[in-house]
């Protein structure tokens, strides 16, 4: 493979809808191992350098279980929908099971099909990171209980929204500061020190996968985030950052590897510093949408060091 491009251009797929369009579209089943020669063709010649397979991860049964007894999430279902049926949920990609590509996807090896397929077209491969949360049914749930924020009984009882409780452990849910918990997913402790070299391990066998990151709520695990967040039950704040821990570890190993952050509330100038290569640049949107012109000229005219570490979308899932 070339270099990374300067300016990469990236095209974002959510994975199962793709395929699921594909096998209508050819008429027969289709996952990441049997995408046919000509749709991987077609993205290749509208010029892009990078694809960005959102949502491989294995889904979570408890995520998809829990979502099932949400009535506002059904009703949102039902008016996308009008004849959705249980079958119809497969889960959040952001409620990761497990770190290992969903069968229903074609597993690993589809996984490493579809970059084979990609390379050959001169195209990286981008994948998605989770650092905050995972799903209830994370093995490291039963097996590191240490690795996530705890609550009480009391708490289960009183907020049953905010804390899950399994094998006689209450879990938090998780959260970022400002909103309300999301209720299928279990928050990390981030300033354990086991979690951060288990979270290096994970990402490692990531990276071994794919070419690029894109960190979901990348700021919620900065410390000072995180502290004022869960500084009531969280250990002890290390000396280090979690990206500044991470990332060194991981580009060690892969140098070329890129980190992406999906980042708010003005920090991803922060998140430079910390490691990342690119952060969304929210604040653009921001302007464009309630800001005067000169606002949105007066930021185009920033640093261009700075500049050139930001997400521009023409459109995403966020």
């Amino acid at each position: 493979m070339k270099p990374w491009p300067r300016h990469p251009v990236i095209y974002e797929l959510n994975t199962w809808v793709w395929l699921n369009d594909l096998g209508r579209t050819h008429k027969r089943a289709v996952d990441l191992s049997t995408v046919p020669e000509q749709e991987w063709d077609a993205i290749a010649a509208s010029g892009f350098d990078a694809v960005w397979l959102m949502g491989v991860w294995e889904r979570s049964p408890a995520g998809i279980g829990i979502s099932m007894r949400n009535d506002g999430l059904l009703q949102d279902f039902r008016r996308a929908l009008p004849d959705f049926s249980p079958e119809d949920n497969v889960g959040s990609p952001y409620c990761v099971r497990r770190y290992v590509v969903d069968e229903h996807l074609g597993g690993p090896k589809g996984l490493a099909a579809a970059r084979q397929e990609l390379g050959q077209r001169g195209l990286r491969l981008i994948l998605d990171f989770v650092p905050n949360h995972v799903a209830p049914d994370n093995p490291w749930v039963s097996d590191h209980p240490e690795y996530f924020i705890h609550g009480s009984a009391e708490n289960a009882r009183n907020d049953p929204a905010s804390f899950i409780e399994r094998g006689g452990t209450v879990f938090a849910c998780g959260r970022d500061p400002y909103f309300p918990a999301w209720p299928d997913v279990l928050q990390l402790q981030t300033f354990h020190p086991g979690l951060r070299q288990a979270v290096i391990e994970t990402v490692s066998e990531i990276a071994a996968q794919c070419d690029g990151l894109r960190c979901d709520m990348a700021m919620l695990v900065l410390n000072a985030i995180f502290e004022r967040t869960w500084g009531g039950v969280a250990a002890s704040r290390p000396d280090t950052d979690y990206w500044t821990t991470v990332i060194p570890a991981i580009k060690s190993r892969h140098p070329e590897f890129k980190f992406i952050a999906e980042a708010y509330w003005d920090l991803e100038w922060e998140l430079q510093q910390q490691g990342f290569d690119f952060c969304y640049d929210k604040k653009l949107y921001d302007r464009m949408e309630h800001g005067p012109a000169e606002s949105v000229r007066q930021h185009l005219l920033a640093d261009l060091s700075y500049q050139e570490g930001m997400v521009r979308f023409i459109e995403n899932h966020d």
